[in-house]
């Protein structure tokens, strides 16, 4: 495959609820694919679908050896349960070891490489800021040593400058490593400066295209029903 990923035709129906329609689009290896749109149009499912976790229809064919690593915008887990961000690491360490999967760098340098240091490591997870939080799923993920990151929404409830450091971490790790990102993001000038290719998802609607060619006023009036404004740096 030239692609990393190519969706034909996707569809998701849950019951009389049709929430992804015939969507095509590819991802090439190495680049950030940002998924944009309105609360309610299927972001969060499209990335689950993806992984297999929903069913779907169409074609979804990832490229041979894929690994994944994902980042939820919310953990189905009680922050108050006594376990330490290590003891939380370890975990997903020794599944990915019985899965008989690479495990990549070592725990601890992981660590190093999401910007936790070891003293934070140790505390209660409950205990962590959001950002501290972020970073240490952010590290779950990396464990499993993944070729495509899956990121949903993973600044949410973040300050901005932890906002601006995640988002400069991410995009390091992908520069270093090589690593396909795909993440949802209702931050337009973080999808305007993070994403090689940006997916629109609207009620009904879909338009890919670089971030020069989505990221219009005309276009998000049309996706998002009104005016949409960001900010963008230029370096």
């Amino acid at each position: 495959m030239d692609h990393i990923l190519e969706v034909e035709r996707l569809s998701v129906r849950f019951g009389d609820n049709l929430v992804l329609n015939d969507l095509s689009f590819q991802v090439a290896k190495g680049s950030s694919l940002a998924v944009i749109g309105p609360n309610g149009v299927g972001k969060t499912v499209l990335l689950q679908a993806l992984l297999g976790w929903v069913p779907s229809s169409g074609s979804i064919r990832w490229a041979p050896e894929v690994t994944f690593g994902y980042v939820p915008q919310k953990l189905d887990i009680d922050r108050d349960v006594p376990i330490t961000g290590m003891d939380f690491l370890a975990a997903r360490a020794s599944l990915t070891r019985e899965a008989g999967r690479h495990t990549g760098p070592a725990t601890a340098n992981i660590l190093d490489l999401v910007g936790i240091p070891r003293e934070a490591s140790q505390k209660m997870i409950g205990t962590l800021s959001g950002g501290q939080f972020q970073r240490l799923l952010l590290a779950f993920a990396l464990l499993g040593d993944p070729n495509v990151l899956m990121l949903d929404e993973p600044t949410a409830g973040i300050d901005q400058p932890g906002q601006k450091q995640l988002n400069e971490l991410i995009r390091r790790l992908q520069q270093e490593r090589g690593i396909t990102v795909l993440f949802i993001s209702h931050e337009l000038s973080v999808v305007y400066e993070h994403s090689t290719e940006v997916l629109c998802l609207g009620h009904g609607k879909a338009r890919i295209g670089s971030p020069r060619k989505i990221l219009t006023p005309s276009l998000l009036n049309e996706i998002y029903g009104t005016a949409m404004d960001y900010h963008i740096h230029e370096h």
